[in-house]
C-alpha cells in the first residue's frame, strides 16, 4: 500500500448518484464511469481510498421537511436504506468503518496501522471533519498527496477541500473536475477557479489514470 498518495471519495452514494435517488445531484450519473476508473486505478495500484458517507437518522441537523437546499435538505442517505449505500462502481476494498464519535487515539492509530484496506468515515453533516476521527487518521497515514473526487462539488466536496487546506496545508491536493458534479453549476465553476488560485491542482480523470500524474506522485 502506497502511503504517499491516497484517493479521497466524497459521498458517492445511491441517493446522490442515481437519478432515482432521494437527493440526486444533477448529471451525477454521467461521472460514474470516471468514478469507476479512479476506484479501479487505486485498487490496481495499491493506493488506499479514504471515503466519506452520509449516515442519517431522523433529527440530524441537515434534514428538514422544509429544506432551504443550502443548510438543510430533505431526508436522504437514511441509515440502512438502499440510498445510503455506495454505488457498486466505487465499492471499497475491505473498508475500515470509522464512526463520528471520538475514539481513543492510541487504539484508533493501532486499528489504522493494522488495516490493509480502504477507510470509510461515516458522517452526520456535510463536513467530513465533523467526524472527530478524521484528523487523527490523517495523522497516522500522513499522505503527501490527496486525489479528491465525488459529490456534491459545492457542498460536501467544498467542505472536504477547504477542511483539508485549513488543517493540512502540507498535503498537495488534486481535485478531479470531471469526477465531480455540483448542485449549482455556476457555484461549481467559481469554486474551481478559487481552488486553483489557492494552489489546489485541478486535474482530469485521464491525468490520474493514464496520464502519468499518479506515477509522478508516487515517486515524489
Amino acid at each position: 500500500m502506497h502511503s504517499a498518495v491516497v484517493f479521497w471519495d466524497v459521498d458517492t452514494q445511491v441517493d446522490f448518484m442515481r437519478a432515482d435517488g432521494k437527493l440526486y445531484v444533477p448529471d451525477a450519473e454521467a461521472i460514474i464511469p470516471n468514478l469507476k476508473a479512479l476506484t479501479d486505478c487505486a485498487h490496481a495500484r495499491g493506493i488506499r481510498i479514504i471515503a466519506s458517507a452520509d449516515d442519517h437518522v431522523s433529527g440530524h441537523r441537515e434534514l428538514s421537511p422544509g429544506p432551504d437546499f443550502r443548510e438543510t435538505f430533505p431526508e436522504h442517505c437514511m441509515r440502512g436504506t438502499r440510498g445510503q449505500a455506495k454505488i457498486p462502481e466505487t465499492r471499497l476494498r475491505e473498508p475500515l468503518l470509522v464512526q463520528p464519535d471520538p475514539e481513543d487515539p492510541a487504539i484508533l492509530a493501532d486499528r489504522v496501522r493494522a488495516h490493509p484496506g480502504d477507510i470509510l468515515f461515516n458522517k452526520h453533516w456535510f463536513d467530513v471533519f465533523t467526524n472527530a476521527n478524521v484528523e487523527p487518521v490523517l495523522g497516522v497515514l500522513n499522505p503527501r498527496h490527496i486525489v479528491l473526487y465525488g459529490v456534491a462539488q459545492d457542498v460536501c466536496d467544498r467542505y472536504a477541500v477547504e477542511g483539508l487546506r485549513t488543517r493540512r496545508a502540507d498535503i498537495a491536493l488534486y481535485v478531479v473536475r470531471d469526477a465531480m458534479r455540483p448542485i449549482d453549476p455556476v457555484a461549481g465553476e467559481r469554486l474551481l477557479r478559487q481552488w486553483s488560485d489557492e494552489g489546489v491542482h485541478i486535474v482530469e480523470t485521464n491525468d490520474v489514470v493514464t496520464g502519468g500524474l499518479l506515477d509522478s506522485l508516487i515517486a515524489a
